[in-house]
């Protein structure tokens, strides 16, 4: 018997990980840059009305969304009159001086007189319920209104 062994057939070298964390923070940064957050789940049907001239609103502002129409599908057990959407949430058009103000604590302080509150209505929705949502902005001084259309939504969704 020899004291040597014979070395067995080498094979593959093991693989090298040493860029593996690299990579994983590559992606993980990726990802976090290129993410955008999901916005509201629409729980009543909202075909917005078209029009035929539109402006754009700056992104840079801060915009509330305040959505009014008829319960989808999903949610007909809410009724069929047209209800207001305030986030994710169907609400009475008295919470609505409630939302306006919770939007302005959540914004920095110069960002407040920018706040412009878009309304999301659908084309078949009563306009009595719009009046009443005006109504409650005028008591909280949010007069800086903007009416989403879907025209906007076909040229690159213009708000």
């Amino acid at each position: 018997m020899s004291k040597f062994k014979k070395k067995k057939d080498g094979g593959l070298p093991p693989v090298n990980t040493a860029s593996l964390p690299d990579i994983v923070f590559m992606l993980l940064f990726f990802f976090m840059v290129a993410t955008v957050m999901r916005e509201d789940t629409l729980k009543i049907q909202n075909k917005l009305p078209l029009a035929d001239q539109v402006e754009k609103l700056d992104k840079k502002y801060p915009i509330s969304y305040i959505y009014m129409g008829k319960p989808s599908e999903n949610y007909k057990k809410f009724g069929t009159v047209a209800r207001i959407q305030l986030n994710d949430k169907f609400a009475d058009v008295s919470e609505v001086g409630r939302f306006i103000e919770a939007e302005r604590l959540a914004l920095r302080e110069e960002l407040i007189p920018f706040l412009t509150v878009s309304l999301k209505v659908d084309e078949e929705a009563n306009m009595g319920i719009v009046g009443d949502v005006k109504q409650e902005l005028r008591k909280v001084n949010a007069l800086k209104i903007n009416y989403t259309t879907g025209i906007g939504d076909a040229l690159g969704n213009m708000d």
